[in-house]
């Protein structure tokens, strides 16, 4: 799968590209990854990418030409046209789920917009999606772009050792995930739950599923009504509910 990114900061996307399960997958050419720098598209000799907006008020605004250009330069160079995306606090926010499809699909571009913004008719010309990690905002693009690169990635084939390495994980399932230990058995005088040394696989399996209905209706209610829940899930949930009004 090929990524590119257009920013004015491509190495501080490289730095993160390169490294840990990204960098690998990248260097076993499990996906494909080019940065691109909006500068290099503009026309002017000061290499100046933005300008004032119409109709006054704060800040600057990306100018449509370089960004238009940089889109253009790398459909050339796939020979197709990627899919599109502009991170964007207007966006829809980022979801497990999303992250999923947009893995299946041969190419992503994604825009790292900065100051107040880019031409709108840029975006109304070339973008096919605005993408959210939150509801906040930031000083720019570039920390949301490999969120969404890191989150789709480690969905790719070929990319995590194992698919139950993110089948188990939070929100994959709609869930959130269940409570992980490691070595020693005993820390500080808390014990690891006797069930997860017990050597029996399906009572751990059951535990673990319990356990994740159990902290999702603690510290994330408002997964549940989206959740893929069993009849045994509903019991629970019902039982805790009933544990919370006491």
């Amino acid at each position: 799968m090929r990524f590119d990114i257009l920013t004015l900061f491509p190495e501080m996307c490289e730095t993160v590209m390169n490294e840990s399960i990204i960098g690998r997958a990248r260097n076993k050419g499990v996906i494909d990854v080019h940065t691109h720098q909006i500068r290099d598209y503009t026309k002017n000799k000061q290499k100046q990418v933005d300008d004032a907006p119409y109709g006054g008020g704060m800040g600057m605004v990306m100018n449509a030409q370089p960004i238009a250009d940089c889109f253009r330069a790398v459909c050339s160079q796939t020979k197709f046209r990627p899919h599109f995306i502009y991170m964007s606090p207007q966006g829809k926010v980022l979801t497990q789920s999303r992250a999923l499809e947009l893995s299946k699909m041969p190419a992503l571009c994604v825009l790292c917009g900065h100051y107040e913004g880019v031409d709108e008719r840029v975006l109304e010309a070339f973008v096919d999606e605005q993408i959210s990690i939150g509801d906040y905002v930031l000083t720019g693009g570039e920390l949301p772009a490999l969120v969404l690169l890191d989150c789709v990635v480690r969905l790719i084939p070929g990319v995590l050792s194992d698919e139950m390495c993110f089948k188990e994980e939070s929100h994959f399932s709609g869930l959130l995930e269940y409570p992980q230990y490691t070595r020693p058995a005993v820390w500080e005088n808390r014990p690891v739950p006797d069930i997860l040394t017990s050597g029996h696989h399906s009572k751990i399996a059951e535990w673990r599923r319990k356990q994740s209905v159990k902290r999702t209706f603690q510290l994330r209610p408002d997964l549940l009504e989206n959740a893929k829940l069993f009849e045994q899930d509903k019991i629970l949930i019902e039982q805790l509910k009933e544990e919370q009004s006491d």
